[in-house]
């Protein structure tokens, strides 16, 4: 591939981390939830049974709250292990509560770090693992408020933690999802620039080179005569294929995109071999399109290189509704009975791999029909799903 594809194809997939903005946003809610949590911690401070411990756990919190934000804001904590850390951190410092205040005090009372701090382990974890990891997680800082009360309130009326912790939760692992699906998307777009952009620089670079030489070949080869005519009936059906290939609007798709079958096939016509087409689309999933046509390919490709110098090939599309089935047939020398079985024992099997072997894997099948001196036909079947 040309370079200047491969350059193009790198920058779209090496892009920045789509959840970025959502990232910068979450350390700004760290921010406040942190001068939250000063002032929360000044105002109990002297209700605490060990407020020195209080004071020395609440530095523990600003450190940690700081590394997080470095390192989700430069990226290199955006992983699943240092979200799981800053879970353990946050429920260890809840839970600390009952080193620092009276059972009394916490039954009374949100745990010292407060709930509103600790959503930051559940908007991390939504970040890095989407609505599920989110909410999970958000079930965990609940829980443990919960314990550290001492008893489970059901009154959500005055106590809406978990509501809170669900809804943080699936909220930015939705957004953080539909970030990376719409970076995605947007990937996918520049690499189908990218590819038609190619196309169309190979299309011209063909055109003014290669197609023109191989008519100029096809027209002297004629004049000549003799050996040179073969070479020249070659440069012909090589030129018409190229010219068929440089005016097809439709391309191969390497996606998981719908494909009109006609245009793939339609490129391997030449002088000798025919096309029966459909009058109208034949759409067909793009991977599979491809894997049919290649195994298409191999079928013509043993009718040049066995079936005879003058031999024919014949190929037939039908859309069957639930299958596609495209039909090969050439006049040929046909095959000799056991020959296929001979060519698998000596190691050949271009048949059985490029051509069975594809229509298997593709859940159709592939038959073939030879006698010799009456040529060969392939019945190449491929189901579709919808």
């Amino acid at each position: 591939m040309p370079s200047r594809l491969v350059k193009l194809a790198r920058v779209t997939s090496d892009g920045p981390d789509p959840t970025t903005p959502l990232w910068r946003a979450a350390q700004l809610f760290r921010l406040l939830s942190c001068i939250y949590a000063l002032g929360f911690h000044i105002a109990i401070s002297s209700d605490l049974s060990h407020p020195a411990v209080g004071w020395s756990l609440f530095a523990v919190l600003i450190a940690w709250s700081a590394a997080c934000a470095f390192a989700y804001l430069r990226g290199f904590g955006r992983r699943p292990a240092w979200v799981i850390a800053e879970l353990v951190v946050v429920v260890g410092l809840m839970l600390s509560t009952e080193v620092v205040a009276t059972g009394q005090w916490a039954h009374n009372n949100q745990t010292w770090p407060t709930t509103l701090w600790a959503s930051n382990a559940t908007i991390s974890a939504a970040l890095q693992f989407g609505p599920t990891g989110g909410m999970l997680t958000g079930v965990a800082v609940t829980a443990a408020s919960e314990f550290v009360k001492g008893y489970i309130n059901v009154n959500l009326g005055r106590n809406a933690t978990i509501i809170v912790e669900l809804a943080a939760g699936l909220a930015v692992g939705l957004a953080a999802s539909t970030a990376r699906r719409a970076h995605g998307e947007l990937q996918r777009a520049a690499r189908l620039s990218a590819a038609v952009e190619e196309r169309e620089r190979l299309s011209r670079q063909v055109h003014d080179g290669v197609i023109q030489v191989l008519a100029l070949v096809a027209k002297r080869g004629h004049e000549i005569g003799g050996s040179a005519a073969e070479l020249a009936t070659l440069a012909g059906e090589q030129e018409r294929a190229l010219r068929s290939w440089v005016t097809s609007t439709e391309m191969e798709s390497e996606t998981d995109e719908t494909v009109d079958v006609r245009a793939l096939l339609r490129r391997r016509e030449s002088e000798r071999v025919s096309m029966s087409l459909p009058g109208t689309a034949v759409p067909l999933d793009g991977a599979v399109a491809a894997e049919l046509d290649a195994a298409v390919g191999n079928a013509l490709d043993n009718v040049r290189a066995h079936a005879g110098p003058q031999a024919r090939a014949f190929v037939l599309l039908e859309d069957l509704g639930d299958s596609v089935t495209v039909s090969i047939r050439d006049d040929g020398v046909g095959i000799a009975p056991g020959r296929l079985q001979e060519a698998v024992g000596q190691g050949h099997v271009g048949i059985s791999k490029s051509i069975v072997g594809r229509l298997m894997s593709l859940g159709g099948s592939a038959e073939l029909h030879t006698s010799p001196g009456e040529g060969t036909e392939w019945e190449l079947s491929v189901p579709r799903h919808d």
